[in-house]
């Protein structure tokens, strides 16, 4: 099962109405059956990462919502790696079973990515423009997106190394992309640290330069992404994407993709915030004597009672049929503006009516 399509229940064994206790035990189990310090075979580190991944999730009120709701994917827009396992309570799990961790920050560094001595430089962070329609933001909905960035070459994994070799230690900043310069001017003495002129900042030599990606360690591709738009978006909402910007240089940390929200306008309706505005229009008689009115929501048409005597401007509201409330839940309302259409053309017979009628009010 890729990644991608991972289902964390499955992955500790347990249901969807599990407690957050059962989830724990869950864990605790496979934890002691996967933990590096207990299972030497190859695929027990990888294993190990699934479970705690999941773990962190599911033991987490808010993120387990966000799962539920939007799946794996939802959980990476929201949270990076390190957020993600953050607050779980992998100390006092670990502490319980007796595993030589030293600490929480070691499980970052072993299992889950640990920092350099060198400064990490990630890549571009990319925007994209998404347009919407009101019909789209009244549901959660999933949208297939393309844009060209970088991504690691799949010929060298990122190193910019010809296939067969390997990068070296730079014997000038000796893996640290820095080198210190000391000035003397009088008494005082400056240090400046610049970026390593040999290696280029990058900690490393390469020999024998991979032939697809030059030695940079990545290249050009289009690639499609699934981005989840929660109902109740605006215009102007960005969505941030972690990882899915341009992939760094030799194997640093890829920037974020920003989605913003570009609303198209509606040739019916106009939105306020939650609430949508729609006009009606309304014969002179209806208006007086009262009637029922087939009006347009963005959820199919209702009926509105109109009641005898409407004025021209009268505003009817009609609960519920606006868009979701992105933070709050719920939805807004939608309220219909009612035009009176005073005829242009009378016959005859219709202008002496209308007088007895002016004559007798």
């Amino acid at each position: 099962m890729s990644a991608k399509d991972r289902d964390y229940y499955e992955t500790l064994g347990v249901g969807k109405t599990s407690s957050t206790e059962e989830i724990k035990n869950a864990y605790r189990k496979q934890a002691m059956q996967y933990h590096p310090d207990r299972n030497k075979s190859p695929e027990a580190e990888e294993k190990f990462k699934e479970v705690s991944e999941a773990y962190a999730v599911l033991s987490d009120g808010e993120k387990r919502k966000q799962y539920d709701q939007f799946g794996r994917e939802g959980i990476y827009q929201k949270y990076g790696a390190e957020d993600i396992f953050r607050g779980a309570d992998f100390r006092d799990i670990f502490r319980d079973m007796g595993f030589g961790f030293g600490g929480f920050d070691d499980i970052f560094s072993q299992l889950f990515g640990g920092g350099s001595a060198r400064t990490v430089r990630r890549g571009s962070d990319l925007t994209y423009h998404l347009q919407m329609t009101l019909r789209e933001v009244i549901k959660d909905e999933t949208k297939d997106i393309e844009i060209p960035r970088t991504e690691v070459c799949p010929t060298c994994r990122g190193s910019g190394a010809r296939p067969g070799t390997s990068p070296k230690t730079c014997d000038i900043c000796r893996g640290s992309g820095q080198v210190q310069r000391v000035q003397s001017t009088g008494f005082a003495r400056m240090i400046r640290v610049t970026a390593c002129n040999k290696c280029g900042g990058r900690g490393q030599l390469i020999d024998s330069p991979c032939r697809e990606c030059r030695g940079s360690g990545i290249i050009e591709r289009r690639r499609k992404i699934s981005v989840v738009i929660p109902a109740g978006v605006d215009d102007g909402h960005t969505l941030r994407l972690r990882g899915e910007g341009d992939a760094g240089e030799n194997g640093t940390p890829p920037g974020d993709l920003y989605v913003v929200i570009n609303m198209q306008p509606h040739p019916t309706f106009t939105r306020r915030e939650s609430d949508v505005f729609v006009e009606a229009n309304l014969g002179v008689v209806p208006a007086i004597l009262g009637t029922e009115l087939t009006v347009p929501t963005l959820y199919g048409d209702v009926r509105l009672s109109i009641p005898a005597g409407t004025q021209p401007g009268a505003i009817f509201k009609v609960k519920g049929k606006g868009i979701p409330r992105i933070n709050s839940g719920g939805r807004g309302d939608e309220y219909v503006r009612v035009n009176i259409m005073v005829p242009k053309h009378l016959t005859d017979q219709q202008r002496e009516l209308l007088k007895k009628f002016d004559s007798s009010a």
